[in-house]
């Protein structure tokens, strides 16, 4: 055989090599996770679940089940960082981990918020720097503060003693947590538009008449189940409206119906049956 033979068969041999590791990348992963899942959970984890996120004891048997497995991979895959001196705690990743796996519970998880990277945790509200055009081509940066923010490069950034304070008022609708993680789904195209990726055609036809009628129902009337801030663009709308979903599914269900039966479609479960 001769030497550019040799060659051209080595060359050959890598492809092949590196596209059967490209094949069985998914299947390595999700091996992975799956051993993950059998874990056993410990019931000091179980007792901060119980205190921090009372919604979870609505769940019916099996989701809590599911949910704990979910709870598993994310603590494993995601990390979280402290900021301005915010300890990093089990309490503190257990109880975000599992506002954000609830988001899961009925829906593919083979990737578990592919484009986040890490988990960014503040003692309080934080300020952040935004733009506003102004006019003329002028845009003036603002501060503000904030409970919490969902980067399209790969960050959750959350207020602890918001994602603390939301549990101890569930008729209040609001969850930060869900907020920011409603908005990773929203941004599965890099963008968050309020059209999260809906499989067919007529999917994404039926979300997108049922959300832009409730959301202009909201600018000209207020609700008193949907927070007012709803109304800044599409994007809240379907952050707010997925708080709304999980804390208070009867009301949202009686006042917006067809947006309950858009959100159960796309989260895969029915909190108005727990």
């Amino acid at each position: 055989m001769s030497t550019s033979a040799i060659g051209a068969g080595l060359v050959l041999a890598a492809v092949l090599i590196g596209f059967g590791l490209m094949l069985s990348r998914p299947w390595w992963v999700e091996r992975r996770r799956e051993r993950i899942r059998q874990r056993p959970f410990p019931l000091a984890w179980r007792r901060i679940l119980r205190e921090r996120v009372p919604l979870l004891a609505r769940l019916p048997a099996d989701l809590q089940i599911r949910l704990r497995r979910h709870i598993l991979v994310f603590l494993a895959e995601k990390p979280f960082i402290g900021c301005q001196g915010q300890p990093i705690t089990d309490e503190v990743r257990l109880t975000i981990a599992a506002k954000a796996c609830l988001l899961l519970l009925g829906r593919p998880t083979s990737d578990y918020y592919p484009r986040l990277n890490e988990i960014l945790v503040y003692p309080d509200a934080f300020v952040v720097t935004r733009e506003r055009p102004v006019g003329a081509g002028v845009v003036q940066e603002q501060r503000q503060a904030t409970a919490g923010e969902s980067w399209a490069r790969g960050q959750v950034i959350l207020s602890w003693a918001h994602v603390v304070s939301d549990a101890t008022d569930a008729a209040s609708g609001r969850n930060v947590a869900v907020h920011e993680f409603a908005h990773q789904i929203d941004q599965d195209s890099g963008v968050a538009d309020g059209c999260p990726w809906r499989p067919t055609e007529a999917m994404r036809a039926r979300w997108n008449r049922v959300m832009d009628d409730a959301y202009q129902r909201l600018q000209t009337a207020p609700s008193d189940v949907i927070d007012p801030y709803a109304a800044t663009d599409r994007a809240e709308f379907f952050a707010v409206v997925s708080e709304v979903f999980f804390e208070r599914p009867l009301d949202l269900a009686h006042e917006e119906p067809a947006v309950y039966g858009e959100l159960a479609e796309l989260y895969g479960v029915h909190p108005l049956v727990w």
